[in-house]
């Protein structure tokens, strides 16, 4: 690690609000930093995923972008790349940025209004082994009879695996109370990231839950990897036709509202994901 502790910017994304949306630290200057020290970082910081930006080449607006839970290591975080995003184009000005990271390519829109775009990797959803679903479904507390009828259980991915899981109603999403423990030993067994726990409230208004044990955190306030990887499950299951502009609030019950929107395409494999970002004073 360097002698000289690292600035650690703030930000909270997929809100306007810094008291809403999901926190995010960034270090915008990560160069020498060790793996050890990233994720001692991230651990202090305390937040779902803090960002470091280990390479930096202003002039072509691109970056190689780690992101650390306060346990481990992730390939990829969404919100963390808003936030990021935001930050710097705060910094040499709005436009096109490219972030490398473990999980691929990611470009990021930026705008002057605080908003960035990033389009995730190609997606892909799989059905997910019986047992592992049951597994899931005890450690949430849920049964069978909590899942809505329409929409089946998946495992989708985004740049990292998810879980994901439809409620039968608003109501049951609200009541989440899981184990934590044994759903981590559940997710770390099959490589899940997240569990998405989702109602639709319509064709295009979802409301969404993650809890993110494996990263040592209850639950996220917003996830844009789910985000995009939901939006590739929407697309895989035949309901996207044509490009669709999708909405997930989630957040909501921590107290902590976000809105991430979502575009899908049926003929491009990759998903677009938007949000705010502001910085935590």
């Amino acid at each position: 690690m360097t002698d000289t502790a690292p600035d650690i910017a703030r930000y909270a994304a997929f809100t306007t609000d810094p008291t809403g949306g999901n926190p995010a630290g960034i270090v915008l200057s990560a160069q020498g930093l060790t793996d050890p020290a990233m994720l001692a970082i991230a651990a202090d910081v305390g937040y779902s995923e803090t960002a470091f930006v280990t390479n930096s080449d202003d002039t072509n607006r691109r970056y190689r972008v780690r992101y650390f839970s306060p346990l481990v290591e992730v390939p990829f975080c969404g919100h963390a790349t808003v936030a990021t995003a935001v930050a710097i184009a705060a910094r040499i000005g709005p436009g096109p940025l490219v972030f490398d990271t473990m999980a691929g390519e990611i470009p990021v829109d930026t705008r002057d209004d605080g908003t960035a775009t990033l389009t995730s990797v190609p997606t892909r959803s799989r059905h997910v082994n019986p047992t592992e679903l049951a597994a899931a479904l005890a450690a949430l507390r849920w049964s069978v009879a909590d899942l809505h009828p329409d929409f089946p259980p998946k495992v989708a991915f985004g740049g990292v695996e998810h879980l994901i899981v439809p409620a039968v109603s608003r109501q049951r999403l609200a009541e989440l109370d899981y184990g934590f423990t044994e759903l981590a030993e559940v997710m770390n067994a099959a490589g899940w990231t997240t569990v998405h726990l989702f109602w639709p409230e319509n064709a295009d208004r979802f409301h969404a839950r993650d809890p993110f044990p494996v990263g040592g955190v209850v639950e996220d306030p917003a996830t844009g990897a789910a985000a995009a990887a939901f939006g590739g499950y929407l697309r895989d299951l035949g309901r996207i036709d044509r490009p669709t502009r999708l909405t997930v609030h989630q957040g909501v019950d921590m107290g902590r509202p976000s809105e991430l929107r979502i575009d899908v395409d049926p003929a491009d494999p990759r998903v677009r994901v938007t949000g705010h970002a502001v910085p935590i004073n």
